[in-house]
C-alpha cells in the first residue's frame, strides 16, 4: 500500500475505515470514557464527526469531567493538518497490519473481546500481534513485582502453567519479574499487554520473551506505532490487563506496586481480585498483605484460582497430576526425583539434590502449590503419588 498525504475523508475502503477508528482515538477531549459513550449512541465513527454538535453536547455531557464544549469543537472542527497527520498515521497502521502475524482490533469489530467492552473505558483501537482469537477467551490476569523473588518468580510461573493447562489465557504486562515469569509459565495462551506502541520493545530484557509470545501467543497495544513507553501509560495499559480478565492474581507485591493499581482497577471492573500471602517479614507481600485485608481472595493453588474465577469447574477442570509432573522442568525436576519416595527435609532434599537450600526452600513451595508435594507436620516433604 502506497502512503498517502490525503486528508481523512479522502482515502479510500478500509483505510478510511482505521483512519477513522484512529481520529477516534486520538482525539483531544476524547478520551476512552467519552469514545464509549458515542459509540453506544452511534456505532460508526465517521457519523461521530458529521453529527450535529448539539447531538454530540447532550451525548458527552453524560461524561463526568468532560470538557463538553472543547470535544465537540475537536470532533467537528478538526485542524487540517491534523487530519493529515492522522491519515498518514492510518496509512502506515495499515501498511503494518498487512504483515503476518499482524492486526488492528477496532471496538465495532465482531470479534472484539466481550469482557473489554463491558468497562467504562475500553480502549477504541488495539494494535495485535500474534494470536488474536487469545482475547475471547477465558481468562486470568497475572501481575506482580518487577524486583520479585526466586520463589515469587516460581509461583508465577507454576501457576500460570496451572491456569494454561486448564484452559485458561495468562494475561500479563511483559514487565520483568512476575510478570515474565507468567508469561514463560504459559507461552502458547498468553496475552502481553504493553504501554508502548506495538512496534516498540520495553524493556529491553524482555526482546527474547516477546519475541516467543509474539509467535506463540498474543501482544496488544492500544498506543500508535511509534510511541515510546511513558509512566503514564501503564496505568492505563493496566484497565485492558483486568478488563481482559475473569479475574487478577497478584503473586508477589511490595506497598508501593503499581500491580495494586491493576488489582484495583480490576475490583472496579467487578472481576475478582486474588492475592497469594508470603512471610510477614517480606516486602514484597506486604501489598499482597494489604490486599487480602481489603477484601481479596486468599489462594494457595491453581485450584482455588479455577474455583474462583469458573466455580465448580476446579476439579472436572485442574490438570492430572501426571500432566503437571510432566511439566515441571529444570531445578523443581531434579528435586522431585531427589525426594523420590523417601520424605525428608527442605536441608536432607537440597543434600540430595546438590541444591542451595535457600533455592530448595523456594522449589519446594513451588511444588506444593501445584500439588506435587505435601508438607507433613515437622518440616517433611513428601511427594504425592501421580
Amino acid at each position: 500500500m502506497q502512503a498517502t498525504d490525503a486528508p481523512v475523508d479522502a482515502v479510500p475502503g478500509r483505510q478510511r475505515d482505521a483512519a477513522a477508528w484512529l481520529r477516534l482515538a486520538e482525539t483531544p477531549h476524547v478520551g476512552p470514557v467519552a469514545a464509549k459513550v458515542l459509540l453506544d449512541n452511534e456505532a460508526d465513527p465517521a457519523k461521530i464527526f458529521a453529527a450535529d454538535p448539539q447531538q454530540l453536547a447532550e451525548w458527552l455531557n453524560e461524561v463526568p469531567g468532560c470538557r463538553t464544549d472543547a470535544a465537540v469543537r475537536a470532533l467537528r472542527e478538526p485542524p487540517r493538518p491534523w487530519l493529515d497527520q492522522i491519515a498518514r498515521m492510518a496509512d502506515r497502521a495499515m501498511g503494518w497490519a498487512a504483515q503476518p502475524g499482524h492486526s488492528l482490533l477496532a471496538a465495532g469489530d465482531d470479534d472484539y473481546p466481550a469482557l473489554l467492552k463491558e468497562i467504562v473505558d475500553p480502549p477504541v483501537l488495539l494494535y495485535i500481534e500474534g494470536d488474536r482469537s487469545l482475547l475471547s477467551r477465558p481468562a486470568v490476569g497475572v501481575v506482580g513485582a518487577r524486583k520479585a523473588s526466586a520463589q515469587g518468580m516460581a509461583h508465577a510461573e507454576q501457576f500460570a502453567r496451572g491456569l494454561s493447562e486448564a484452559g485458561l489465557v495468562v494475561v500479563s504486562g511483559l514487565a520483568l519479574g512476575i510478570d515474565a515469569a507468567a508469561h514463560r509459565g504459559a507461552l502458547s495462551s498468553t496475552v502481553a499487554v504493553i504501554g508502548a506502541g506495538i512496534d516498540v520493545t520495553y524493556p529491553m530484557r524482555n526482546l527474547a520473551l516477546r519475541r516467543q509470545i509474539a509467535e506463540q501467543g498474543c501482544i496488544v497495544s492500544e498506543y500508535p506505532l511509534g510511541t515510546p513507553p511513558r509512566p503514564e501509560h501503564f496505568p492505563k495499559r493496566n484497565r485492558i490487563l483486568s478488563g481482559l480478565s475473569l479475574g487478577v492474581l497478584v503473586v508477589e507485591a511490595a506497598e508501593q506496586s503499581g500491580s495494586l493499581i491493576t488489582a484495583r482497577l480490576a475490583g472496579q471492573q467487578g472481576r475478582d481480585v486474588m492475592a497469594i500471602p508470603g512471610s510477614i517479614h517480606s516486602p514484597l507481600a506486604r501489598g499482597c498483605h494489604e490486599l487480602l485485608r481489603n477484601g481479596a481472595i486468599l489462594v494457595e493453588s491453581v485450584a482455588h484460582v479455577l474455583e474462583v474465577v469458573q466455580p465448580g469447574t476446579a476439579c472436572n477442570g485442574a490438570p492430572h497430576k501426571v500432566q503437571r509432573t510432566a511439566a515441571v522442568q529444570g531445578e523443581l525436576a531434579k528435586l522431585l526425583v531427589a525426594i523420590g519416595h523417601d520424605p525428608g527435609s527442605a536441608e536432607a532434599l537440597a543434600y540430595r539434590s546438590g541444591l542451595p537450600l535457600p533455592d530448595t526452600q523456594g522449589h519446594l513451595l513451588a511444588l506444593e502449590l501445584a500439588g506435587l508435594v505435601e508438607r507433613l507436620p515437622g518440616g517433611i516433604y513428601q511427594r504425592l503419588q501421580n
